[in-house]
């Protein structure tokens, strides 16, 4: 019987169209899993099961799944043992606590005595306990930013993305309990086939995210330039040189990361480089 690798991913949501996006550059085919709780990849040996977000830790840690794309402020909420393999660099928050604008709020002992609403009751009572400080936690499952406005707290501790929502309920940020990003967990019991199957994911998942990362350079230039615009690329070992059908000039490769590009951009044009070519890299294998 053939060995399946077993992915929890949400329901629904973001999180979920983020992992399926990543899975597809990987080369890995899967149904969206509207309406249904497990789907099959078309050409690789991996099966998805669409749970509830809030599930997925338990079913990781008892061996149900083999791994899952979750966010780890979920994993340190739910406090499963599960291994984080890989962070994946999308669906970035951060677990805040936020009060009503205009509140005397000089530091985090203004939480004594006060009632916080949060739909992250552990990870809230982890940063009490840590700061010494004495606050009633009012767990509610959802509508968390509306708590102060209907007197059922004095503060929330709740996601935050962009901030607008608490913007528009007249909130404002004023701790940063843990920062989050989705990620690749690992359940203990994962069986040695599967995690074979793991680890040809990864290394798939990694090409895509280091060519996000990394964009292929050319341009042309007079040869007695190239030693000195080879030394200010900071790309993969050296540049890729080949002579033009024009006497005395050359077309340089190589592959750079993108943001020193604008570092580099002005130095390259004074050394003479021409038609300089910016291309994005589908895959990066280094």
């Amino acid at each position: 019987m053939e060995t399946r690798l077993n992915i929890a991913v949400q329901k629904s949501g973001r999180l979920l169209e983020d992992s399926l996006s990543i899975l597809k550059e990987c080369g890995i085919r899967v149904d969206n899993g509207k309406d249904q709780l497990k789907a099959q990849a078309r050409n690789f040996p991996a099966d998805l099961l669409y749970l509830r977000n809030s599930d997925i830790p338990k079913y990781v840690e008892d061996g149900v799944a083999d791994i899952c794309i979750i966010g780890q402020n979920t994993v340190v909420e739910k406090q499963k043992n599960i291994k984080e393999v890989l962070q994946l660099g999308f669906s970035r928050c951060r677990l805040s606590i936020a009060v009503p604008k205009g509140t005397h709020y000089p530091d985090a002992s203004c939480l004594n005595g006060k009632k916080i609403a949060t739909s992250y009751p552990n990870s809230l009572r982890q940063f009490l306990d840590q700061n010494k400080l004495n606050a009633e936690i009012h767990e509610i499952s959802g509508s968390v930013e509306i708590a102060p406005n209907i007197g059922l707290a004095d503060a929330i501790c709740d996601l935050v993305s962009t901030g607008s929502t608490l913007f528009k309920n007249g909130l404002e940020e004023k701790e940063v309990i843990l920062k989050s990003e989705a990620s690749i967990f690992v359940s203990p019991v994962i069986r040695p086939a599967a995690k074979a199957i793991l680890d040809q994911v990864i290394f798939r998942i990694k090409s895509v995210m280091e060519a996000r990362h990394n964009k292929y350079l050319l341009m042309n230039a007079p040869n007695d330039k190239i030693e000195a615009i080879a030394s200010i690329l900071p790309g993969m070992k050296s540049p890729t040189v080949m002579p033009l059908a024009a006497s005395g000039w050359s077309s340089i490769h190589t592959v750079i990361n993108a943001d020193r590009f604008w570092e580099i951009i002005d130095e390259l044009k004074t050394l003479g480089a021409q038609g300089i070519l910016i291309v994005p890299i589908e895959k990066m294998i280094v």
